[in-house]
C-alpha cells in the first residue's frame, strides 16, 4: 500500500498535527515502508499458533472486586484544563 504526500496531508489535519509542507514527501515514504512491513507480517503463516495477550508468561494482577463511593471528584479534575459541572471540558475533536 502505498501512502502519497496528500494522504499524509489529510491525515496530519484530521489529527491536528501541524506538519511542514516539506517534510511530507520522508512521512509518505516512511508510512509506505511501513504499511509494507505490516502487510509481510500478514503472509505469516500462523496456523496453529495459540494466541496470547504477551510474550512473557504471567497471570494477570487481578484486584478484589470492591464496591467503593468512588473517586473525589475535586480531586479527580484537579489537574484538568478546563472543567463545567464536575466534567471535563475537551474540545471537539469529530467535524
Amino acid at each position: 500500500m502505498a501512502i502519497d504526500a496528500a494522504t499524509v496531508r489529510k491525515v496530519a489535519r484530521l489529527a491536528r498535527i501541524a506538519e511542514p509542507e516539506e517534510k511530507l514527501e520522508a512521512l509518505a515514504k516512511e508510512l509506505t515502508g511501513i504499511m509494507t512491513w505490516i502487510e509481510q507480517l500478514a503472509e505469516v503463516d500462523t496456523d496453529g499458533v495459540e494466541p496470547m495477550t504477551s510474550a512473557v508468561h504471567m497471570p494477570a494482577p487481578m484486584r478484589e472486586d470492591v464496591v467503593t463511593e468512588g473517586g473525589d471528584v475535586s480531586k479527580v479534575l484537579s489537574n484538568a484544563p478546563k472543567t463545567i459541572d464536575g466534567f471535563f471540558v475537551v474540545p471537539k475533536v469529530v467535524e
